[in-house]
């Protein structure tokens, strides 16, 4: 990016980039939102969690814009108010589901502002309960549920997630979203729910072109967003993969490289 193009916007993943494997926000991490703060650049967060997953990071990181809850199926306010929300298509949660079963992966749903699963012992619920800091809302099925922002499957088996990936593409086609939020994870949101989607409606909301925006990411599906942004950064804790789709890399989120990209590569003006 050149001089005359700095960066107006930087646009953060949560899990994996903006937080450490023990789902800390560091000292680092929360000075270096406040240096782009004091450098006049903003500051966002996208991520594949619910809007309350996102709650705790809005004080700490003194957060003034939009959050992308959902890969983008859902934009609230810092107050948790929504402003804008896509679904996935109604006639197509249940053969979403059954996809994902069909490959071995234990799915949940979101709706609202709840969470719904099967059975609370279910893969990986203990592990997400953690993560978004409330818990699901247990049900005997999962049909009629609705309407839904994303549906997720998971699974240890990591190859069954993207064999289960590749299927929903390859079945549901642009009908759905559908990509790795974590090896263990699949998602599946609306169409334009991805991270992609959500650089654009940022840099309209703000008047800032695509090239003035800078993101940060670690996973698959943060992929898009390295795609419509003028400077992308993947993490050290990346895929190579995920890293040869970035211009730039940085260190782990367990080595503060949230922080040391913004400095290298936002506030240096490189």
């Amino acid at each position: 990016m050149s001089a005359a193009e700095p960066i107006r916007l930087v646009l953060s993943d949560v899990d994996g980039t903006l937080i450490n494997s023990r789902r800390e926000l560091t000292p680092a991490t929360v000075d270096a939102v406040g240096r782009l703060r004091d450098a006049g650049v903003m500051f966002a967060v996208t991520s594949g969690r619910p809007p309350r997953g996102l709650s705790m990071l809005i004080d700490p990181l003194r957060i003034d814009t939009p959050l992308a809850a959902f890969n983008g199926g859902e934009f609230v306010s810092p107050a948790m108010e929504e402003q804008r929300t896509l679904d996935v298509p109604a006639d197509l949660v249940e053969p979403i589901i059954s996809t994902m079963r069909s490959h071995g992966l234990f799915a949940w749903l979101y709706s609202g502002a709840e969470w719904y699963v099967t059975d609370p012992s279910g893969t990986h619920v203990a592990q997400e309960a953690a993560t978004v800091e409330f818990q699901p809302t247990v049900v005997d099925t999962l049909a009629g549920v609705g309407p839904v922002a994303k549906i997720v499957g998971a699974s240890d088996d990591h190859e069954a997630v993207a064999r289960a990936a590749e299927a929903t593409r390859a079945e549901f086609g642009h009908s759905v979203s559908a990509a790795r939020s974590q090896p263990y994870y699949l998602d599946v949101t609306h169409p334009n729910a991805n991270k992609g989607a959500v650089v654009t409606h940022l840099g309209r909301e703000f008047d800032i072109p695509l090239e003035s925006v800078a993101t940060l990411g670690d996973m698959p599906n943060d992929v898009l967003m390295f795609a419509h942004c003028g400077t992308s950064i993947a993490m050290g804790n990346a895929s190579l993969e995920v890293q040869r789709s970035a211009r730039h890399v940085t260190d782990s989120n367990d080595e503060d490289g949230f922080a040391r990209a913004i400095d290298r590569f936002v506030l240096s003006g490189s």
